[in-house]
């Protein structure tokens, strides 16, 4: 073998062994974890619909004003982890200022009480990798917030093709310096690196959403950036016990990014502090025991969590149960598949309100996954399966919520994770809780009643027939499929 041929090899080798680390490594400790179940948590149910009555278009927002008075309401800490927080938008359209509020509301509660602590946890795509200073992110560490940009390189690779390369050579250049590109999210935006596309292209992200103080927390699939400002979206508010779990699960990911949170809840400092370092992955309670004890149980699940547990409560489903699902992107492959397997063994009703996957601010969206997946599972379910399109006019239906209702309990899983394989798989940062709950109680009645509806039209125009926007495209397929078997998608 001739000397270059041997460092072909050598390189490939590298890049090779590069690839498997990025999809092997061990996770940073606290991730994917499952709380314990807590039953004298206080949970209420709130949600953001836009939608047509009387031919126009009605924007029902309830979300970001809870989020700021629960802001307002903070004594002791605030702690903030957000994946999109800016304006970044082409400005042909308007939407609410909201990163600019929620940066003033946590400016001014630093003011009114310098002492205490207030951190916001964020993505690194707020500064396009690295491409350029955000201003809001500026403008808090001005007034003495702590900021946090969580470090996406301890994350697994969810593209490793592409990550095995960018790793081995293109990585350690960084992504700061004079852009002269433009930015892909907004045209008024400052130009941006080519290396800061690259980055990019790794696909990883610290995709929660979630507000959490000493007297409550939310846990929620709205971002606070502007563009967003009109998606339908729903949150759960929570008070009680659980938040510890939560701020736990918070400070994991301060600390593998490189910081600390100097904040607990009360005084309940040695749990908190153990909860973050170990990464607990198991509960105090279990399932069987939640189910069949007080009213209301629920818990904090993160990353692969998640789909463990939906999977554990699809896969109980039976005859004379009920699901329904809200999801802005449903792609996972296991979730496909449990959702099958319900219908043939004659679970009573699989209803689906998925996104049509048209609208990205501004631009237009292939349908994918969306659309094929929905003709999937309808043609392979006889039609068992039924699904309705939520009607968007340039926003999305970003609701990440599942709902069971079996005879006497139900289970409701929601927070900030698309049903997808970077989302549930151990990849991005998520974060959702696991609430199981009697029928009788308020909350699977409020749920209920959000989903009927929707699904209904009640009250106005919210969602459309499955053949609005069905495709039976081979291509958008195999096209999906591949995106979600390589992890060369967004989604």
């Amino acid at each position: 073998m001739s000397r270059r041929k041997k460092l072909i090899f050598i390189v490939f080798l590298i890049v090779f062994f590069v690839f498997l680390y990025g999809i092997f490594k061990p996770l940073p400790h606290g991730v994917s974890w499952q709380g314990e179940f807590y039953d004298d948590a206080k949970v209420k149910f709130i949600y953001d619909l836009t939608y047509e009555q009387d031919g126009l278009i009605v924007h029902q927002q309830n979300i970001f004003q809870k989020a700021l008075e629960i802001i307002e309401e903070a004594e002791e800490f605030i702690v903030l982890d957000m994946f999109l927080f800016n304006d970044d938008y082409d400005r042909k359209n308007e939407f609410p200022q909201l990163a600019n509020t929620i940066t003033q509301a946590l400016v001014k509660k630093k003011e009114e009480d310098p002492s205490i602590p207030i951190t916001l946890i964020t993505d690194e795509i707020n500064t396009f990798y690295g491409a350029y200073p955000s201003k809001y992110l500026e403008e808090l560490k001005h007034n003495g917030i702590e900021v946090v940009l969580t470090d996406l390189n301890a994350l697994r690779d969810s593209n490793p093709l592409y990550s095995g390369v960018w790793n081995t050579f293109i990585r350690w250049f960084g992504t700061s310096g004079k852009g002269w590109l433009p930015n892909a999210f907004s045209p008024q935006a400052p130009k941006v690196t080519a290396r800061s596309y690259l980055k990019l292209l790794n696909f990883k992200a610290n995709h929660r959403k979630v507000l959490v103080t000493e007297k409550n927390a939310m846990l929620t699939s709205a971002n606070f950036h502007d563009a967003s400002a009109f998606h339908s979206n729903i949150a759960f508010v929570v008070e009680g016990d659980i938040i510890r779990d939560i701020l736990a699960s918070e400070k994991a990911v301060v600390a593998f990014s490189g910081e600390e949170i100097k904040v607990f809840y009360q005084g309940e400092d040695e749990q908190v502090k153990d909860v973050a370092q170990s990464g607990r992955d198991a509960t105090s309670l279990t399932i069987e025991q939640a189910k069949n004890s007080a009213q209301i149980e629920v818990c904090l699940l993160t990353e692969g969590m998640i789909k463990r547990e939906l999977l554990k409560a699809i896969n109980k489903t039976e005859q004379g149960d009920h699901i329904w699902m809200g999801m802005f992107y449903l792609s996972d492959r296991q979730i496909i598949n449990s959702l099958l397997m319900a219908s043939r063994r004659g679970v009573e009703e699989i209803n689906l309100v998925l996104d049509p996957n048209k609208d990205a601010f501004g631009l237009e969206k292939n349908g994918i996954p969306n659309r094929p997946v929905a003709n999937e599972l309808y043609e392979k379910s006889d039609g068992k399966i039924k699904i309705r399109w939520y009607k968007t006019h340039g926003e999305q239906f970003h609701t990440k919520l599942t709902f069971i209702k079996n005879k006497e309990k139900s289970i409701i899983i929601g927070g900030s994770a698309n049903l997808t394989k970077r989302n549930i798989s151990n990849y991005n940062l998520e974060a959702n809780l696991a609430i199981y709950a009697d029928n009788e109680s308020l909350l699977v009645s409020d749920i209920e009643n959000y989903f009927q509806q929707i699904w209904s039209n009640k009250k106005g125009i919210y969602t459309v027939d499955l053949e609005v926007y069905r495709e039976k495209s081979t291509w958008k397929r195999l096209l999906y499929l591949f995106q979600e078997f390589t992890g060369f998608s967004t989604v």
